[in-house]
């Protein structure tokens, strides 16, 4: 039985585009048929089809192939358990071009250190967008729905018995004041 490449490729938001996931992969020997796919999945969600299908289609002896740590796993221990878990089962991991050998303490260093600097950034990228979010609420500037009643609003629907939408009352009370 020939070994055979499965490759995985992640990108976080439905906006960012994976075609140069999938030219490295292609460039790395994985046929395009045998490239599993996540949109818009974070590498914490352990929830991921593409990746559950590709783990699912690598047999003993293939190689799992992804570009980089980081679109594997987003955390030390999750990434330790999908290799633990593929080795188990005698199938290799690929970062890039490099083979993953547990067996080597080095290789297993090197894993590790790359498995924590994922992390680290994924961190770094949660820490300022809660930060970014408290500026923006703080300058009243946060996108999405506005409150659909003023305090005025409010006294003047209950003046109305209630009977009106919150947005027809806000809506009166902007064109008459």
């Amino acid at each position: 039985m020939t070994a055979t490449l499965i490759g995985y490729a992640r990108c976080s938001t439905d906006k960012q585009d994976l075609a140069a996931q999938r030219a490295a992969l292609e460039k790395l020997g994985v046929a395009p048929e045998r490239i599993y796919m996540d949109r818009g999945l974070t590498g914490a969600n352990r929830a991921r089809p593409g990746l559950d299908q590709a783990l699912a289609a690598v047999r003993t002896g293939d190689t799992l192939v992804v570009p980089k740590l980081d679109r594997l796993a987003r955390s030390v221990p999750d990434a330790r358990a999908i290799a633990d878990a593929l080795v188990a089962r005698g199938v290799k991991l690929a970062l890039g071009s490099s083979v993953y050998d547990p067996a080597d303490p080095m290789g297993k260093m090197f894993f590790n250190i790359l498995a924590t600097f994922a992390e680290f950034e994924a961190d770094l990228i949660r820490l300022r967008t809660r930060e970014g979010m408290a500026v923006a609420r703080r300058s009243a500037s946060l996108p999405g729905r506005r409150t659909a009643l003023t305090a005025r609003a409010g006294g003047a629907r209950t003046a109305l018995g209630g009977r009106h939408a919150p947005t027809d009352v806000n809506l009166l009370l902007t064109h008459s004041a």
